[in-house]
């Protein structure tokens, strides 16, 4: 019996089986209705279960969804911009065709659940876990657990100070300039001269984008105090000298508040992550681990 793993993206499905340690197949499906891209997941799941029956299935999906596992619409996707999903019932609709133990988390949450156990990070009790892609999403541990509440984090849509003479608007529906909507893909396109690609890294068109990661960098510093900021995505993937920019600016913004504040301290707390692309579909085997570990009664 194995575990399998959905991970709902915005643009796509990755769906695994394997184990808590690694990956052994992958089928990827284009993020189209609920109705279709849950549908052909489940059919890939009902193959592979055919072969050798499925233990568990954890599921990483995109936000907001209702990871409050009392709540009496756990598993299901709230007010979402993407076009006919808000309302889906995702746990409802695996739950229906599989009747084995079932998880949900949010993608990013999974992501560092991953990263924890397997990648950047180890031995981390606290960790943030950020992707920087079609929009922004962040997935906070602490103590080894998922931080939930009533609802759960959505790091993307806090509204941060500005740079000086910074005046683009912000491309987010709800908010406008909050961080997705000043430095997610769509927001780059919006607000750069050229598309990211085309830019080289050290235009001077970057600083501010640099600066609103800074802030949000340092204010996860200020409010969560994690022993490291894993940064993955589209984004951050391409344009990796974000990265090494914001480590330069958040010192500054913080002004010698907190120690150590060297360099070398930087270079370890704000990372990419171990796992690569990988993060997200591991986390929804570790979802799947931990949701057969509960059934069965162990911790």
């Amino acid at each position: 019996m194995g575990l399998v793993g959905i991970e709902l993206g915005g643009t796509k499905c990755i769906v695994v089986r394997g184990d808590a340690a690694g990956i052994a197949e992958r089928v990827v499906f284009a993020t189209l209705t609920p109705e279709q891209t849950l549908g052909a997941a489940l059919d890939q799941i009902a193959l592979w279960h055919a072969e050798a029956p499925v233990a568990a299935i954890g599921i990483a999906s995109f936000g907001p969804v209702r990871v409050n596992r009392q709540a009496a619409d756990y598993g299901t996707i709230l007010n979402t911009p993407k076009p006919g999903w808000s309302g889906a019932e995702v746990l409802a609709m695996v739950r229906e065709r599989f009747a084995c133990p079932v998880a949900l988390d949010t993608d990013v949450n999974a992501a560092a659940l991953a990263e924890h156990a397997h990648g950047a990070g180890q031995g981390c009790a606290n960790l943030v876990y950020l992707t920087i892609g079609t929009g922004l999403g962040g997935g906070v541990l602490v103590e080894g657990r998922p931080v939930h509440g009533s609802m759960h984090p959505e790091i993307g849509h806090v509204r941060l100070r500005r740079a000086a003479g910074d005046v683009f608007a912000g491309v987010c529906p709800f908010h406008g300039d909050c961080i997705e909507g000043l430095i997610a893909g769509p927001a780059l396109i919006a607000r750069l001269p050229v598309a990211p690609v085309e830019l080289g890294p050290d235009a001077p068109e970057w600083d501010p984008v640099g600066h609103d990661l800074a802030e949000l960098l340092a204010q996860l510093m200020l409010t969560l105090s994690p022993q490291r900021i894993i940064i993955g995505g589209g984004v951050a993937n391409r344009q990796p000298h974000l990265l090494a920019r914001a480590r330069k600016i958040v010192p500054k913004l913080l002004a010698g508040y907190l120690e150590p504040a060297d360099a070398a301290y930087f270079e370890a707390l704000i990372c990419p992550p171990a796992l690569g692309d990988d993060a997200g579909p591991m986390g929804a085997l570790c979802l799947a681990a931990q949701a057969l570990a509960d059934a069965q009664g162990r911790p």
